[in-house]
């Protein structure tokens, strides 16, 4: 039995759709994007082209909740079905998108560069309880313009999990394409079994940017699963209560599946989100706090009514340094494993959703292993459950040596790396009494000492290499900053 974490009644739910299917005629959907516009019209939405706003019908948005799947997978690079997107599986993937990266030696926040990135990358793939690869940060060593489709390129020469990405601009979103046509072997590879499933971002309140729009068409155009990322922010850009904020994003999310579902019926799409409360003392958006992960799984509840495959941003932290608050804000991780996201992001990522810290990552990574026990649930294993062993070893009680306890214990129990401390007092000073930022730090360090290069061809990665240096030249950067060794 899976437990499951549901803070919406059926009612509330009901009521939440009724008034975001409302939304979508009034005040209806700003969209940006006039090939999103005029979809939309010859679908039978009332569009006012000069205001670029959509009035989208009840009827229309529910023919598209009909023909988007249910369900779809990722596959790794072995063309494994590794992720499934569906259902109550849960999943993890690193935060995506940070600016900055925390310094391993001084603990301060700095500008990424390619080496970084290529570490984290590498990092990830050693982490048995994450289940995907992200493009977690932006490095800062080559022009913005290429930002977005650099990050993939350095991923797909390191990784062996598929990956959460996103593009910045329309016509970067095609390189990135090619790059994982490139990676497939053939653009029909691609389409039946994706390696990468595209972040596009609906920008509150109720609107459309043309780029994002133009991502979320072209995911649909070439069957590339698009991942909706809603962002209501409570009493900033949304309603201020969390029920209000659940409603908005419901709106948004409606649209994306509208549009993305008449451009191509049944491509892979997600129902996902990054929503905050607004601290109104700060003027800021903490994705630490009880109500954002409240807002979460709320949204992740109204999109399994729908039967949407879903998507979850929790499992960050607001603290700058990797401590006591970094802990505990990270634990949102089990909130969006009892709702039963299939994909959650941010494990790795802190300060509002802009750095990562590898340390962070590995601490994180054991989070993730056990909220993955939890949501496992409790298994009576056999039949009698204890009652033959407890008779037969009566009140001596050693258990130690017993068969059922060499049998069921690696699978009862999470058993975690050394970044969790459970020696005895006397055993930890001699250890030379170490942090759980000490810990991290080793643990980082041996992993990434474990790494095993990537079996991608020499041929696959010239080309890649060929198709981002390309792109660079058009931003102004004649070579690409070296790839660091395996």
């Amino acid at each position: 039995m899976q437990p499951k974490l549901n803070l919406l009644s059926d009612e509330l739910v009901t009521q939440i759709l009724e008034e975001g299917f409302a939304l979508l005629m009034n005040p209806g959907i700003q969209v940006k994007n006039d090939e999103a516009l005029s979809l939309l019209a010859d679908a039978g939405a009332e569009v006012d082209m000069d205001n670029k706003i959509a009035k989208i019908p009840e009827k229309l948005a529910r023919q598209a909740l009909e023909t988007r799947p249910s369900e779809f997978y990722l596959y790794d690079l072995d063309g494994v079905q590794v992720v499934h997107y569906g259902g109550d599986t849960v999943q993890f993937t690193p935060g995506s998108g940070g600016i900055t990266i925390l310094d391993r030696k001084t603990q301060r926040q700095r500008q990424p560069l390619t080496e970084d990135f290529v570490n984290f990358v590498k990092l990830v793939e050693m982490l048995p309880q994450v289940d995907a690869q992200s493009t977690a940060f932006i490095a800062s060593d080559v022009p913005e313009a290429i930002g977005d489709l650099y990050r993939l390129y350095l991923a797909l020469n390191y990784m062996h999990k598929p990956i959460v990405t996103g593009a910045f601009e329309k016509e970067t979103w095609w390189t990135m394409k090619d790059m994982l046509v490139a990676v497939s072997g053939s653009e029909k590879k691609l389409a039946e079994k994706p390696i990468a499933v595209f972040d596009v971002c609906p920008s509150p309140p109720l609107k459309w940017s043309d780029i994002t729009c133009q991502n979320l068409i072209d995911c649909a155009k070439n069957n590339i699963p698009a991942q909706l990322i809603s962002m209501p922010m409570t009493g900033a850009n949304s309603p201020v209560t969390l029920a209000g904020a659940v409603v908005q994003h419901t709106a948004e999310c409606l649209s994306g599946v509208t549009i993305n579902q008449l451009v191509n019926p049944g491509a892979p799409i997600v129902w996902g989100g990054s929503p905050a409360i607004f601290d109104m003392r700060k003027g800021t958006t903490p994705m630490g706090a009880i109500g954002t992960w409240m807002i979460n799984c709320a949204y992740v509840q109204v999109g399994k009514v729908l039967g949407m495959p879903t998507h979850s941003y929790l499992g960050m932290s607001d603290a700058k340094i990797v401590d006591a608050q970094c802990g505990l804000e990270s634990s949102s991780a089990f909130f969006a494993a009892l709702a039963g996201a299939n994909m959650v992001s941010g494990p790795g990522m802190m300060d509002y959703e802009s750095c990562l810290s590898y340390e962070k990552m590995v601490v994180d990574a054991e989070i993730l292993g056990m909220a993955k026990r939890l949501i496992a649930g409790i298994d009576g294993r056999q039949t009698p459950i204890a009652l033959d062993i407890m008779q037969e070893l009566g009140h001596k009680g050693n258990y130690l040596s017993h068969p059922h306890t060499k049998k069921w214990f690696r699978e009862e129990m999470y058993i975690p790396s050394e970044v969790i401390d459970r020696d005895t007092m006397e055993a930890w000073e001699k250890k030379g009494s170490k942090s759980t930022w000490d810990r991290a730090q080793e643990r980082v360090d041996e992993l990434l000492k474990k790494y095993e290069p990537s079996p991608m061809s020499k041929e696959v990665k010239k080309e890649l290499r060929d198709i981002t240096t390309n792109a660079a030249n058009h931003a102004g950067m004649k070579k690409l900053p070296p790839l660091p060794k395996d």
